[in-house]
């Protein structure tokens, strides 16, 4: 018999919930739905080891962060195993048995978990697919030990065969599982990180975020070896020094390993009264920037990780009506399709640069590509079309679509 309210447990490593926007959205149509939702993940700044935010139990642990080394990977992900596993017996033993496991990556190290789940209590294993960690590390490690690959392509195969679903991002994440992970088709579903666009929308501009100046450029994202956040401040040195444009600023938003090292970078290139790099930062002042920005910086360099990955950040530019500058990646174009401007990804920071300038100097361009990019969104991108999806997966693995169908039977 199926329990009325079945219990779900979603993992997470590599970012807090609810700051992880794609997690957040899960639980929220999860728990819309009627399900008891549950996350372990790191801890968030100012939160504690429990909280209950909107109806969705959440246990944090210490984050620990040794560092950006292969070594130094391996000992945050044991830590974090150890520590999802010391979570997941608690929860278990306050709420009572979990219907459904969801483990998101990176890393792919939790169906271990899963199994003991699945041993224990005939729990279901969803794997929400978020990132492709053999090119992520061939990605961050061009030149990297080759048994390290190949253990993170084991872990990458046992992730999808202890799966009962995996969810995918894209398309093309979606060929990764059914090609390397063995995974029938209909076992995939293609569930994009879209923006929520009532909340994800242009509010009045604030001038003083210009900083005195005409055009305001926009980052918003991680900031690590492959996001290529280096290439902006590069692109900026271009149109600030060597073009003589004085009336651009940039705030570039977000955290990561390369943080420290990019606020260096832009002293050394003599940006400081032309780049702001605040780090992570509030939802409102997200808004106050991305609300008076006039282009929004996707400059993810082509590699096998960020050619078939989908850039959140890009989603949420167009959800603001930002129009885009990016290189040429094949998910960054079925993303944004029109809504963007595409470089060469071999043209380097000048190829962006021409780009960039060539839209500020043509306002009626911005507004048409802002005004392409919304309705994208609205129409297509959103995470309410996005959602149905999800919410399915669950449904059949706790038999909820069953027990509909059989009361609408009833009903007629």
């Amino acid at each position: 018999m199926v329990s009325p309210v079945p219990r779900v447990l979603i993992i997470v490593q590599n970012l807090p919930v609810p700051f992880d926007r794609r997690v957040w959205l899960e639980c929220q149509t999860l728990r819309d739905a009627g399900y008891d939702v549950t996350v372990i993940c790191p801890r968030g700044k100012d939160t504690g080891a429990y909280q209950v935010v909107d109806g969705v139990t959440i246990h944090g642990y210490r984050p620990y962060a040794p560092g950006g080394s292969a070594l130094g990977y391996v000992l945050e992900y044991a830590y974090s195993f150890l520590a999802t596993a010391r979570l997941a017996r608690k929860a278990r033993r306050r709420g009572g048995r979990f219907d459904v496991v969801q483990a998101c990556n990176p890393p792919d190290i939790f169906w271990p978990l899963a199994r003991w789940f699945r041993m224990r209590d005939g729990t279901r294993f969803v794997f929400d697919h978020h990132d492709l960690c053999p090119e992520l590390f061939r990605s961050r490690f061009p030149h990297g030990s080759r048994l390290a690959l190949r253990g993170l392509e084991l872990l990458e195969r046992a992730t999808f065969r202890t799966a009962d679903r995996v969810t995918s991002t894209n398309e093309s994440y979606r060929q990764v599982a059914m090609r390397r992970g063995g995974k029938a088709p209909d076992r995939v579903s293609v569930v994009r990180t879209g923006p929520d666009p009532r909340v994800m929308k242009a509010s009045e501009p604030v001038p003083a975020e210009r900083r005195g100046r005409k055009h305001l450029v926009a980052y918003l994202g991680v900031m690590g070896p492959q996001d290529g956040v280096d290439v902006v401040l590069a692109a900026a040195d271009h149109v600030v020094h060597a073009l003589g444009r004085e009336d651009v600023s940039f705030t570039l938003m977000g955290g990561g390993d390369c943080h420290a090292e990019l606020v260096a970078e832009r002293d050394r290139l003599g940006l400081q009264d032309y780049v702001e790099l605040p780090g992570r930062v509030p939802d409102a002042y997200v808004s106050d920037v991305l609300s008076t920005a006039d282009v929004g910086l996707s400059p993810d360099p082509l590699n096998p990780l960020n050619d078939v990955s989908t850039m959140n950040k890009t989603m949420e530019y167009m959800a603001f009506g930002l129009p885009v500058v990016a290189f040429d990646l094949v998910e960054t174009r079925v993303s944004a399709g029109d809504a963007a401007v595409y470089a060469d990804p071999e043209s380097g920071p000048r190829g962006l640069a021409g780009l960039l300038l060539d839209l500020l100097d043509d306002q009626e361009t911005r507004t048409l590509m802002g005004k392409v990019g919304r309705e994208r969104v609205e129409d297509q991108l959103a995470w309410e079309h996005q959602a149905p999806s999800y919410l399915a997966v669950f449904d059949e693995l706790t038999g909820r679509r069953a027990v509909a169908s059989d009361q609408r039977r009833k009903d007629t």
